[in-house]
């Protein structure tokens, strides 16, 4: 990993502060192209900033909506690995390091009242506290998702250093830091651990719930509710049982879906844990099958920040397409449905906010299961995501030949 100095105008090659080089990965083409930074966490551990950070700031300099879901930091748009470096050198300086003494080592301290909050960087280094530009947009969001404070007495994995002597500063090259002495068993960088049920670990902010690109906008109260409701959602739940009787917590589950297709995204949240089922993969299942009509193609795009709340692995995005595969092959209309396109227009839709891995979605296309349906429905239903299906390729021999 080519490792460079956290002040980049720095050249001494002895210079203790080192951060990953901010690489870049460009995904996608049109209105789907967007700018994937596959190391983003490595690079937040070495800030001692929480990767969502950064990538906001992304957002906020660009004018582009970002998305961090399933640990994938990513900017709409495609953008250069210069401008993203040039971008990360201004976060850096204007919310790591210390004005005083220019030291990386400091931490994010937020002090006041709701509504009258205040902001600083403190210093282990000289002591100094200095404040940051509270008009900046990025402020909104910080406000909103504090850094998690570190637990002092907790024993890293590798040795007697606490969690907070290791992930309290910026990366320091020195004695075992390579071997990653002391790293704390949570997450990185501020980023909650799994099992954390304090804040959501989906990456879907509250602003990408309420439907609005700007952290700045809304309203707070409302903002404050439902977050306090996808806080409390178990997103690393156990493995699912496989009780698919008709008094089972999915049945119940489906049924009510079906019946209440225009609940908010934050009802069908509480209902999700009314039934105990919060982080449970299997309740895409019922999602995808329940919660859309044969009109799937234009409903779905409202529901993207619920699916990026809910979805959180492999197994979420495979029950997804499950329970989708059970919509569009059930339907009384699935002969025009699927004649229409409506397979590889959902999966665009998915894949484009980044709730799809790709190689997921190939082999997805190219294994017919009869796990949701029968083999000769789930044929039909793949066949009729080819479109779909030859875009991504046709994308990938792009990417290859430039």
């Amino acid at each position: 990993m080519a490792m460079v100095n956290i002040r980049r105008d720095v050249e001494d090659k002895f210079y203790r502060y080192k951060m990953p080089l901010l690489q870049i990965k460009v995904e996608g083409r049109g209105n789907g192209i967007k700018t994937v930074v596959p190391n983003m966490e490595d690079i937040a551990r070495a800030l001692n900033r929480p990767p969502t950070y950064s990538t906001k700031y992304f957002g906020c300099e660009l004018g582009a909506q970002t998305s961090m879901a399933s640990e994938r930091y990513i900017v709409n748009g495609a953008h250069t690995a210069d401008r993203l470096r040039e971008l990360l050198d201004n976060f850096i300086e204007q919310f790591v390091l210390c004005p005083s003494c220019k030291n990386p080592e400091t931490e994010l301290v937020i002090t006041g009242k709701s509504g009258h909050e205040d902001i600083h960087r403190d210093c282990k280094a000289c002591g100094r506290q200095n404040g940051v530009n509270m008009r900046h947009k990025l402020i909104a969001y910080i406000i909103k998702n504090p850094p998690l404070k570190k637990d002092k007495g907790k024993k890293g994995k590798k040795g007697g250093m606490t969690a907070e002597a290791n992930v309290g500063g910026p990366m320091v090259f020195e004695k075992n830091a390579e071997d990653g002495s002391g790293e704390d068993e949570g997450s990185p960088s501020g980023t909650p651990a799994p099992g954390d049920q304090s804040v959501p670990t989906t990456g879907t902010d509250i602003d990408a719930v309420l439907g609005r690109s700007d952290p700045t906008l809304g309203n707070p109260d409302e903002a404050e509710e439902i977050s306090k409701k996808l806080a409390k959602v178990d997103v690393n739940g156990g493995d699912d049982d496989d009780d698919e009787d008709a008094d089972s917590p999915y049945a119940l589950l489906g049924g009510w879906l079906e019946e209440n297709k225009e609940a908010s995204d934050a009802d069908v949240i509480e209902k999700i844990k009314e039934y105990g089922l919060a982080g449970k993969y299997k309740v895409l299942v019922e999602i995808g099958h329940h919660i859309f009509s044969d009109e799937v193609s234009k409903e779905i795009t409202k529901r993207i920040p619920l699916l990026q709340a809910l979805v959180t692995s492999e197994k979420h995005q495979k029950a997804l397409l499950g329970g989708l595969e059970r919509l569009l092959a059930l339907s009384p209309n699935t002969d025009s449905l699927l004649a229409a396109g409506t397979t590889s227009k959902v999966l665009m839709i998915l894949y484009q906010d980044d709730l799809l891995d790709e190689e997921l979605v190939k082999q997805w296309g190219t294994h017919v299961s009869k796990k949701y349906v029968d083999k000769e429905k789930s044929k039909k239903v793949r066949k009729s995501a080819d479109a779909f299906l030859k875009w991504l390729d046709e994308a990938d021999d792009e990417s290859e030949s430039e």
